[in-house]
């Protein structure tokens, strides 16, 4: 008797899959570093940015390895006083994830916290941005690596600079040159918030 339906565990994988993982099996065996960067502005801002921290911590085949302290920042491109100021942080990942896969669990967990796509730079729950991953640079546009606007925002490189002095950023040097090219104006230290690393 012919069964009505196919098992879906014995279809054939398709050729993109099967080239996706051929490519991945360097980053498979040899954890590579990410950078992340973690914004809100609506409802508890830090309380999503903990959650968000730890969601990702229960991501397998992520680790995170550092946090950075919390800034409070106006609100990029749009006019002020039209929405809340942002609380930001970095997180430094190291993950057998490749990118894509990186970008799927990072809109994952914007969604988890009720994030809204309406309008460009709108507020939002939370943000979760792959900043940089590993040495990699791609103008995919899907997922465009380094970040294309991360040298241009004091809220991305204050952050990453304080969990890592010496980071560099892809085609663009050292985070502290271009922090220090920048100023840190228009973001505040909050020592009086903190994250903490997933247990």
């Amino acid at each position: 008797m012919k069964p009505t339906q196919s098992d879906p565990t014995v279809q054939p994988v398709p050729a993109s899959v099967v080239e996706t993982v051929d490519a991945a099996d360097t980053t498979l065996s040899n954890p590579c570093w990410a950078v992340l960067a973690l914004g809100a502005n609506l409802g508890n801002r830090l309380e999503t940015l903990q959650g968000a921290v730890d969601a990702l911590g229960d991501t397998p085949g992520l680790r995170v390895k550092a946090v950075s302290p919390v800034y409070e920042t106006a609100p990029w491109g749009v006019e002020p006083g039209t929405q809340p100021s942002y609380l930001n942080a970095v997180a430094l990942v190291k993950t057998t994830l490749p990118p894509s896969s990186l970008l799927e669990r990072a809109h994952a967990v914007e969604e988890a916290f009720h994030r809204v796509r309406e309008e460009r730079w709108g507020a939002r729950t939370i943000d979760v941005d792959i900043v940089a991953y590993a040495d990699v640079v791609s103008e995919d546009p899907v997922l465009t690596l380094p970040h294309p606007r991360a040298h241009q925002r004091v809220f991305v490189l204050a952050p990453w600079h304080d969990v890592d002095p010496e980071a560099q950023l892809p085609g663009h040097g050292p985070v502290a040159d271009l922090l220090a090219a920048l100023g840190h104006e228009g973001v505040t230290p909050r020592a009086d918030l903190e994250l903490r690393l997933p247990e």
